[in-house]
């Protein structure tokens, strides 16, 4: 569609890494003007809006019509938002078996997380926590991959929509903690076939 639409010459695209990999794939044959690539740190895509649903309603335990909207969060948590409450939930309590039917089967050979191809990347990945922060209230990291990108991030912060609060500086070795997490995580051990 695209393509043969002759007046769009400029275009933002918004994904996961899977999904901006895929539109690179294809970037050149569209014959655009300008491209500009928004990306995002990939932590909870469902395969369909019905997996998404079971696992609000199966792993969360919440009534999925109230829910706006969950995020796996750097608290161990999935932060739920629904029309009158806010949820946390500890990620290492929900079934293993949920990972089944809401993880595509694609995601388990992700090699992406970080979206690698995209001009600007947005996700909590490395952003700190604060107390009882709410997921649209929290910190974001902003990973600027190229020019393009600069430009992208110069332009909404110039015109108000975004504000920038200083250069994460983390430190320390984390290879114990996720080894740790992995070992203990009922997702993983289920989909491995162990003894949750």
């Amino acid at each position: 569609e695209i393509k043969a639409d002759k007046s769009i010459r400029k275009l933002l695209f918004c994904g996961v890494g899977c999904a901006v990999q895929a539109f690179r794939a294809v970037e050149q044959s569209l014959c655009l003007d300008e491209v500009f690539v928004l990306g995002t740190n990939c932590v909870d895509n469902s395969p369909t809006p019905e997996a998404a649903q079971e696992f609000v309603q199966k792993g969360l335990n919440v009534k999925e019509d109230a829910v706006q909207g969950y995020e796996f969060m750097q608290d161990f948590k999935v932060h739920v938002k629904t029309e009158s409450s806010y949820i946390k939930k500890p990620y290492f309590v929900l079934p293993g078996s949920i990972a089944e039917s809401s993880i595509a089967t694609s995601c388990l050979a992700c090699f992406d997380y970080t979206n690698g191809l995209a001009d600007v990347v947005i996700g909590y990945m490395g952003a700190p926590l604060n107390g009882n922060e709410k997921m649209n209230e929290a910190y974001q990291t902003l990973t600027i991959r190229n020019e393009r990108g600069g430009k992208m991030v110069e332009n909404a912060i110039n015109s108000n929509r975004l504000k920038t609060f200083g250069t994460a500086n983390g430190t320390g070795a984390h290879e114990k903690l996720a080894v740790a997490t992995v070992n203990s995580d009922s997702i993983v051990l289920n989909m491995l076939g162990k003894k949750v």
